[in-house]
């Protein structure tokens, strides 16, 4: 790859990112009126367990040593296990998939105040700024949209998708960068499916509806998001600073409001195209370079 095309894909890699991981919340809600959310997940991972194993070994990438794995391994509970049964529960218990897209808009707050102590990285007043600003504008997204649902075990899914999203792409970020990318996802991959099945037998009934809708978006959720956008999340952890990465889901409301609107008809009034272009600003200010 010359540097023109090196170039391209840097800045087209964040908006391929978002769009993919806004299809996410779309695609969480197709799955979970056919099965238990834990069941789902952990059939999901089983699919991407195969899928990771065949690319890696096609690769033969180098593997981690035994601390490596461990951490590979945390970072997979943490990025995919509590983050995605979070997202799941939430949707299954009637959150509404628009509403779960708010929580990773909180994201960049949450990863600035940690990253600032944590990793060192030095937040700007104006980027601070951009923070807050991105802030605001996911709440205008949202702001007259359902919030209504089963609270309780739904919001605290919510609040857990949260802090975990936040904790693993730190946790990634400084313990896993030197880690090849195919051994180290498939690591995680193998520690979430256990940790998924586990939970799907503990809790759940594992009931699953084998419908069209449930494959094409099981399928969808495996190898696009799974594969594709985590793959991605993890190469622009490596090329960028956390704050920077973070400030990439304040997008994610947006996309995933536009996506609700093509779908499933959800209105998208002035005050919500405002929160857009509020967003948009906010990664700019969060992403620029002193």
């Amino acid at each position: 790859m010359n540097h023109s095309q090196g170039s391209f894909a840097a800045r087209a890699a964040p908006v391929v990112f978002v769009v993919l991981w806004s299809t996410g919340f779309v695609g969480t809600k197709y799955v979970v009126n056919n099965a238990d959310p834990l069941t789902y997940l952990a059939i999901r991972m089983a699919l991407v367990v195969g899928l990771m194993a065949v690319i890696a070994a096609v690769a033969r990438p180098k593997w981690p040593d035994r601390v490596g794995i461990l951490h590979s391994a945390a970072a997979g509970i943490l990025v995919h296990g509590f983050y995605l049964g979070g997202t799941a529960i939430a949707i299954a218990h009637s959150i509404p998939a628009g509403l779960s897209a708010l929580i990773p808009g909180l994201q960049p707050i949450l990863t600035s105040t940690i990253a600032n102590r944590w990793l060192g990285e030095r937040v700007t007043p104006l980027q601070w700024g951009g923070l807050l600003l991105g802030l605001g504008g996911v709440a205008l997204i949202l702001h007259d949209r359902p919030m209504t649902g089963q609270a309780g075990l739904g919001w605290l899914a919510s609040v857990v998708s949260l802090v975990s999203i936040t904790l693993g792409t730190l946790y990634q970020r400084r313990f896993c960068n030197h880690i090849d990318w195919r051994a180290g996802n498939l690591v995680q991959y193998v520690s979430v499916a256990i940790f998924f099945a586990a939970g799907a037998f503990l809790f759940e009934d594992r009931v699953v509806h084998w419908t069209r809708e449930f494959v094409l978006a099981l399928v969808w959720l495996a190898v696009v998001l799974s594969i594709g956008s985590i793959g991605l999340l993890y190469w622009l952890i490596r090329h960028s600073a956390a704050t920077s990465v973070a400030s990439l889901f304040y997008l994610v409301p947006a996309v995933t409001a536009l996506m609700a609107y093509l779908l499933f008809g959800e209105r998208l009034d002035a005050i919500a195209i405002v929160g857009m272009a509020i967003c948009a600003a906010a990664v700019f200010l969060v992403n620029r370079r002193f």
